[in-house]
């Protein structure tokens, strides 16, 4: 099967409750296995428009690239597979890219944005992240966070500052200690998981999260993992319902089959006939 084939994703975004406007992007791109989620920040609409350029770029440039190569070769000069570096290389590209539009137009200056993307090849998903912009999984009954914030208050509760049941009442929830945009140069958060069909991923700004408990966001997918379109209003409604202080965004991607790389000499021969 292949990856749009084996993939069903939706995605929904909201301004709020209290936001006039909404500076969260969401793009995906099925036959290509690729979601991208990015939460913006900054003055008058420079968030929108930080996350806009992140969005753009990795989508364009990542679609582009794949029109080329297969994300399980490895890349002879890192080492690694060519869909980590295509994340990873393309969230620098677009850090320049919205670093650079700051530094040129006033109306833009310290514009940034957090970043969650993920790529669905060979039987597995590479996700790079920067910032508070969170991936899930749910996978049978357990349901987890596959991504680690980049923010004060997980270094607060990875040093042992504070508890997570206090985290949850902690006034820092927002502050960042990694954006795309801000400097010149960021460093993006990467791994590869394996996938099982029937597991079910999440994206989502922390307008969700900081909304809405862990666990009633994993009800809620419990509850609706057969129905991905309501899944991702239902979330948006809790967010709204429990004060909406944010824009909300969610993309779900449910793994309706396998999805691995072709092998063989006929794989072998379509790559030659490539390079």
């Amino acid at each position: 099967m292949n990856v749009k084939d084996a993939l069903e994703i939706v995605s929904q975004t909201n301004p709020g409750m209290v936001r006039s406007h909404n500076e969260d992007s969401v793009t995906f791109d099925a036959p290509h296995g690729l979601v991208v989620l990015a939460d913006g920040m900054g003055g008058y609409n420079a968030g929108e428009v930080a996350s806009g350029i992140a969005v753009s770029v990795l989508s364009s440039e990542i679609r582009h690239s794949l029109d080329e190569v297969r994300p399980e070769e490895i890349d002879p000069a890192s080492g690694d597979e060519v869909g980590v570096v295509l994340l990873r290389e393309n969230v620098k590209k677009a850090n320049l890219s919205i670093f650079n539009a700051a530094q040129s137009q006033p109306q833009y200056s310290g514009m940034g944005t957090t970043i969650v993307t993920a790529l669905f090849y060979d039987d597995r998903v590479a996700v790079a992240h920067v910032g508070d912009s969170r991936m899930y999984r749910l996978r049978d009954e357990v349901f987890e966070t596959i991504t680690r914030d980049h923010s004060l208050l997980q270094e607060q509760i990875d040093s042992g500052v504070i508890s997570k049941e206090m985290a949850k009442l902690s006034k820092n929830k927002n502050l960042v200690t990694r954006a795309v945009g801000i400097d010149a140069n960021v460093v993006p958060e990467v791994h590869v998981h394996d996938v099982q069909p029937g597991d079910v991923y999440l994206l989502c700004s922390d307008g969700l999260n900081d909304m809405v408990e862990d666990e009633d966001i994993g009800a809620t997918l419990q509850m609706l993992r057969g129905n991905l379109a309501l899944a991702a209003v239902q979330l948006i409604e809790q967010a709204n319902d429990n004060g909406g202080r944010d824009n909300v965004s969610v993309i779900l991607v449910k793994v309706k089959g396998g999805y691995a790389a072709p092998q063989g000499w006929l794989a072998k021969l379509k790559s030659w006939f490539k390079s």
